[in-house]
């Protein structure tokens, strides 16, 4: 194998982009792709970076934070937002596609540039390095063990997490802080939480509106059970009206400082991220619509404009326990010739996992080359999403989409999220002409 050749599992949004990124700088790229020997229960097309769910790409405005990772991705000469601006089709201000044209896009693409396509399921971690893990959210039982071992080996952490329970993260600065206050049970761990407390009517109330509330079913590949840890709040609740009373809304060991009194139900959220600008509603993973997230959760006082920077849900995934495993660069701590791309890293969404597989294969270039790996600044969307996956204070990982809690705080709070933007692409432009 030559100096500056890269193996890559996986011909998904990650695995096709990475690839691009290591051929555009004069590097060769071998992708290993199991469709359409096999497919897994989602997939359909022969072709690379196939979308299986949605065909939006999300919003380009520049006010949100997909719509700066776009730009971000744009200065890198991303295959995944061009191939997506090829075959894209009315939409307003989202980035919609046609999904055949735009894996035939990807597909052609890479060819063309000399991507060398070997067809059929990985089975063992090839011998040939660098590697790029770069297998999604749906990766197949063969590998996945593979996976656990080549991470696992001798770390006490060999495993893929294979359900993605996911409560809904809210911003702070949303938050009426009039009506909830804070405090953590029985005063134990000092004012951690942020707690929402409940009349009984209050409570009454929500209730009624969460069990009717309209949900997601199951897809024909998901199992339809689920651990009691995972429980869906919605799926709590219908085991009766109390018993949500002594699971995640259990009022104990709290008092509510403008009564005096213990509040009938409280909803706690919790610090998503170090700065303090995302909080978590703990215990509240769910299968609710979106819309019927913003209109039951939005009936917790406190919470009645709340903005979600993502909203719950509780589906099959598979990723690793990247802040423990990664650096900031995508490389496996254990063996820096290892990289891990898109959302088996835990990133959430077709824009991010590109963006994952983008930094992926940028790095595993360099490090074919004998050059250090690089990563953006924490100020950029594409350096915080990597700095969150790599976290080590983070202590109950989960998926995380961009959002704009994850930059650093900038400018004042009536024009922060234009000054956050302004900031991302000026620090992620200069990074660029230097790194990439």
């Amino acid at each position: 194998m030559g100096l500056k050749e890269v193996t890559i599992i996986g011909g998904g949004l990650a695995g096709s982009e990475a690839a691009y990124q290591i051929l555009k700088r004069g590097g060769a790229a071998t992708i290993l792709e199991m469709k359409p020997v096999k497919f897994s229960p989602a997939h359909s097309l022969p072709t690379l970076s196939e979308l299986v769910c949605s065909n939006s790409l999300k919003s380009e405005s520049m006010e949100n934070a997909s719509g700066i990772l776009k730009e971000e991705m744009r200065a890198c000469g991303s295959l995944i937002i061009r191939a997506a601006e090829a075959t894209r089709v009315p939409a307003g201000n989202t980035l919609a596609v046609d999904r055949k044209a735009f894996s035939e896009f990807v597909t052609d693409e890479l060819k063309a540039l000399g991507a060398k396509i070997i067809v059929g399921e990985a089975i063992t971690m090839p011998e040939a390095r660098p590697v790029i893990i770069a297998t999604g959210p749906l990766t197949s039982d063969a590998f996945a063990g593979e996976i656990e071992r080549v991470i696992g080996q001798g770390q006490g952490q060999g495993r893929l997490h294979f359900h993605d329970a996911v409560a809904p993260i809210v911003y702070r600065e949303s938050i009426d802080l009039d009506k909830a206050f804070f405090a953590s049970r029985y005063g134990k761990g000092g004012d951690d939480y942020i707690n929402c407390p409940f009349t009984e009517e209050e409570y009454a109330k929500f209730f009624d509106e969460l069990v009717k509330a309209d949900k997601v079913s199951p897809r024909a590949f998901e199992d339809n059970s689920y651990f009691e840890r995972c429980m869906p709040i919605e799926v709590m609740a219908s085991r009766g009206p109390k018993t949500l009373l002594f699971g995640p809304m259990r009022p104990v060991g709290l008092t509510d400082p403008r009564t005096g009194k213990r509040p009938f139900a409280v909803v706690q959220l919790r610090r998503e991220d170090r700065d303090g600008n995302l909080c978590n509603i703990v215990g509240f993973q769910t299968r609710l619509t979106f819309p019927g997230q913003k209109k039951v959760f939005r009936l917790i006082p406190g919470l009645e404009n709340a903005e979600f920077a993502r909203f719950g849900k509780l589906h099959r995934n598979s990723y690793i326990d990247s802040p423990r495993l990664l650096t900031a660069t995508q490389q496996l701590k254990k063996d820096p010739f290892v990289f891990f791309a898109g959302q088996i890293t835990g990133v959430e969404g077709y824009v991010e996992s590109a963006a994952s597989g983008m930094m992926a294969g940028m790095n595993a270039f360099r490090v074919a080359s004998g050059l250090t790996p690089v990563c953006p600044p924490p100020t950029t969307m594409t350096g915080a999403l990597m700095g969150y996956i790599s976290d080590e204070g983070v202590k109950d990982f989960q998926p995380m989409n961009a959002n704009m809690g994850l930059l650093p705080e900038a400018g004042s709070r009536q024009d922060r999220r234009e000054a956050q933007a302004k900031r991302a692409l000026e620090d992620f432009r200069l990074w660029c002409d230097e790194h990439a």
